[in-house]
């Protein structure tokens, strides 16, 4: 696509709080500039307060943005803020996508993102799973997971409570969180939703003893992009996806909507991202 730059650049962007962090605009950037697309993706601090990120959606609109990307503590504000919804976005009661016109339209690529980075491996996705965690988070994982043909789902997280309601609502088993090293007897993969290895967390303790030599570990976190999870089972030999796979994947939607470009996750991209975590000391 060729750059005209005779018209006003589409804008678009990552709204969260805090939201320096994220390696979106990286994302998004590299593939307008791969595209010649006339455009700009930026970082936008929202409040965490819904009556503030309302008053911020409006401004972006009357400003001619074509949508952003929403992540924490905003995901489910996008889904009440929105006109309308997709399937995705209501099924997991949040939403990371906002695209404006006549009416907001909330979508959640996560599912999507996290779907492909754990399909593109051989070893993937098995009939079994334990996910870890109960929040925002880990619906849209066990919707991918159904989406990608697991039958049975077991969900831990340190709430009962939130395990009992998430497996309700999905129709999942629950397994004690003390017990979480004993739930991996029988599964094909285990997933990590929680915050717990995350840089300024604590670790996630668990045995990895008991999981089967051919299971896949996957770990939504991408800062640090290895955690004491994913390293302890390449340690042992497991086949893990890392927070990166999936955030490169989810990003693909929001690109090609909103400037509408083909968006390609390659390994180009993944060393331009790799690049900026090496230099935040992430990576």
């Amino acid at each position: 696509m060729a750059e005209d730059n005779h018209k006003a650049p589409t804008l678009a962007g990552v709204v969260g709080w805090p939201v320096a962090h994220s390696l979106s605009p990286f994302i998004h950037n590299t593939w307008a500039k791969r595209a010649g697309v006339n455009g700009y993706y930026v970082p936008i601090p929202v409040a965490p307060d819904y009556n503030d990120f309302a008053v911020a959606m409006d401004a972006l609109k009357t400003l001619g943005f074509a949508g952003v990307n929403v992540t924490i503590p905003h995901k489910e504000h996008a889904l009440r803020y929105a006109s309308q919804a997709s399937d995705a976005a209501r099924k997991a009661g949040a939403a990371n996508m906002l695209t404006f016109g006549e009416k907001s339209f909330a979508d959640n690529s996560d599912i999507t993102g996290f779907a492909e980075a754990v399909g593109a491996r051989s070893s993937a996705p098995g009939k079994t799973a334990l996910v870890l965690g109960a929040g925002g988070a880990a619906r849209g994982i066990v919707l991918a997971l159904q989406h990608l043909g697991v039958k049975e789902i077991a969900v831990a997280n340190r709430t009962r409570a939130k395990s009992e309601a998430l497996a309700k609502a999905f129709g999942l088993t629950v397994a004690d969180w003390e017990d979480r090293g004993k739930a991996l007897e029988k599964i094909d993969l285990l997933v990590n939703t929680t915050s717990l290895g995350m840089t300024g967390q604590p670790p996630l303790e668990i045995d990895l003893a008991g999981l089967k030599a051919s299971a896949l570990v996957a770990d939504i976190v991408y800062a640090p992009l290895e955690t004491p999870l994913l390293k302890a089972a390449k340690a042992k030999g497991h086949d893990t996806v890392d927070g990166l796979a999936m955030l490169m994947h989810q990003a693909v939607p929001g690109f090609k909507t909103w400037f509408g470009a083909d968006a390609a996750v390659d390994a180009d991209l993944r060393a331009v991202l790799l690049e900026e975590l090496k230099r935040r000391g992430g990576a």
